[in-house]
């Protein structure tokens, strides 16, 4: 078997450590010298959570927030959907990341960062949302491991009341607020109601109807 190769690696705002990996092809991003956080070879829940989410955009200049750009997929996915005149801002804290989905990983999802209908917010996604109301027609979230955060503990602020209320007012009416989850979370579905959003959840394969399920959380704003 052919040993793992390091290609790069960067420090998380807890001063963890994130490195992309590669071996025989596939490309992973791991957290703190062990557990995959993506794989190239792996990103079917991506792919549908983006068609979950972009559903019931305009048809004219849709504006969609997507908020951690892994390696690219869900970008793309989103970008398939939308229209000429559509435009996808994506928020991403980590410049390493960045760099990475415009270098070595950019060809895996179709070079979604040379699209010029992308723009690349190099900041935190609850920045981006908070500074931005009535301006979004979905906001697909895939940052870490979902409403119950390992890499950043920060993120957890998403996902409660403050954070929900403010995607709430980030969306433009009838917006679709959709959230990547490693596992389900009733308490999360009930936050997203209370918080006003017509809530549910859809399992999806990791791959194409296979591999392990992940969760795709959805609340289009009332």
């Amino acid at each position: 078997m052919k040993p793992w190769i390091d290609h790069d690696r960067t420090t998380t705002p807890d001063g963890e450590d994130l490195c992309l990996r590669e071996r025989d092809g596939e490309f992973v991003i791991e957290i703190d010298g062990g557990a995959m956080l993506m794989s190239n070879r792996v990103h079917g829940s991506e792919m549908v959570q983006a068609d979950l989410a972009c559903t019931k955009l305009p048809k004219k200049r849709p504006h969609v927030l997507v908020g951690g750009l892994g390696m690219g997929f869900t970008v793309r996915a989103t970008l398939d959907l939308l229209p000429a005149d559509g435009t996808v801002t994506v928020a991403e804290l980590l410049p390493a990341v960045v760099e990475w989905n415009r270098g070595i990983l950019s060809e895996f999802a179709g070079h979604p960062l040379r699209d010029p209908r992308v723009r690349v917010d190099q900041r935190d996604v609850a920045k981006t949302i908070r500074a931005n109301p009535k301006t979004f027609d979905a906001i697909l979230l895939d940052v870490d491991n979902g409403p119950e955060p390992f890499t950043a503990t920060d993120n957890a602020g998403l996902y409660g009341n403050a954070g929900l209320r403010a995607a709430h007012r980030a969306l433009r009416p009838g917006g679709t607020y959709a959230v990547w989850s490693a596992f389900g979370d009733k308490k999360f579905e009930d936050r997203l109601r209370a918080n006003g959003f017509a809530a549910r959840s859809q399992g999806v394969r990791a791959r194409k109807g296979r591999g392990s399920r992940h969760t795709v959380f959805l609340g289009v704003k009332r």
